[in-house]
């Protein structure tokens, strides 16, 4: 007999305060409540696995951004993959795996708002890879890299890129035949994506000569400047572009924790080097292109069985540390994808 809304209790972390700075557990709050009726066209979905996102911090803040905060109260915003345990959509069935906007709790009941998508089955690759390396963070890597027009024997450069996104970027630029350094906090990470992940180079920016040593790594210069960080790497970076250099704007994780505090919010100062080298500066949120995401699964899938693509993962177990993990992806206490294990399927 299939769970029903009516025979469980939900779980759930709601935005209890809006952070300043770091977030931290404090602003959330663990709550336990019923679980509302499935209504017509919607399911009821146990999350498996949580995705922890450097957008998760903007989604707290009540700040300019592309989609709007959470709501003080409201259950905090997330993707995860979860298990169908009851459904009145016609479309997805009792049993199937779904990815979408489970948000931070371990029971949803969504329709379309959560935009749930059913993953094959069997499935092709480990669960976890549907919210990294084949989910939203390895499209997000192909969709800035298709917006690159990265040409074969040009540079690329990705910041972060030790990261669930950044890792991925630098493999899509290695099998197009570009020449790709990365830029990571730590000795072991740059010497991890070298030897393990083919980079050309990568640099540690803890290191207090990284300046030299990105400059010595980028002899032609810059074409590709995947940008993830911002602040002093994205200043330096601005000075080694080439003339029609192309900066694909992903994230800017260094400033984040300013967020709803403009005051604290730095400029680039050597931003008027996108004008003197004549390139152009792309944002782009991957939400924006799911024009792209059969293609781009299809690729990263062939990349992936052919060996050419690998992918890190940090799984922190237990739902009640989604408030303390989120944390890792500031401190860079982690590497590839950062993920909540909440439950196994049945």
């Amino acid at each position: 007999m299939s769970t029903t809304s009516q025979s469980i209790r939900n779980r759930a972390f709601r935005l209890r305060q809006r952070p300043v700075g770091e977030p931290g557990p404090e602003d959330l709050e663990l709550v336990e409540e019923d679980v509302r009726p499935v209504a017509d066209g919607e399911v009821l979905v146990r999350t498996l696995y949580l995705s922890l996102d450097p957008t998760n911090r903007l989604w707290m803040s009540d700040m300019r951004q592309y989609s709007p905060p959470v709501e003080l109260g409201a259950v905090m915003r997330g993707i995860g993959v979860g298990e169908v345990l009851e459904s009145r959509n016609d479309d997805i069935s009792v049993g199937d795996i779904v990815f979408g906007y489970t948000d931070w709790q371990e029971y949803c009941v969504a329709g379309a708002e959560a935009g749930f998508s059913v993953l094959p089955n069997p499935l092709p690759a480990p669960l976890t890879a549907f919210l990294g390396a084949l989910g939203h963070t390895g499209l997000t890597a192909y969709v800035g890299v298709e917006m690159a027009d990265l040409k074969p024997g040009e540079t690329l450069v990705v910041s972060a890129a030790c990261g669930a996104v950044g890792s991925i970027v630098g493999q899509i630029a290695k099998a197009r035949g570009a020449r790709v350094v990365g830029i990571v906090g730590g000795a072991e990470k740059a010497r991890h994506l070298v030897e393990d992940f083919g980079f050309d180079a990568c640099i540690d920016r803890l290191d207090p000569d990284w300046r030299e040593s990105f400059d010595a790594a980028t002899p032609d210069g810059v074409d590709v400047n995947f940008e993830n960080v911002g602040g002093a790497i994205m200043d330096h970076v601005f000075m080694r572009l080439n003339l029609n250099a192309r900066v694909i704007l992903c994230g800017m994780i260094s400033q984040y924790d300013a967020a709803g505090s403009n005051s604290d919010w730095q400029g680039q100062i050597n931003v008027g080097q996108i004008l003197m080298q004549r390139a152009t500066m792309r944002g782009f949120i991957v939400s924006d292109h799911v024009d792209q995401f059969a293609a781009g699964v299809g690729y990263l899938a062939g990349l992936l069985a052919e060996g050419r693509l690998k992918y890190d993962e940090t799984i922190v177990e237990g739902f009640d540390q989604a408030p303390t993990a989120l944390r890792k992806l500031f401190t860079g206490d982690k590497t590839g994808k950062l993920l909540i294990h909440v439950a196994d399927p049945s």
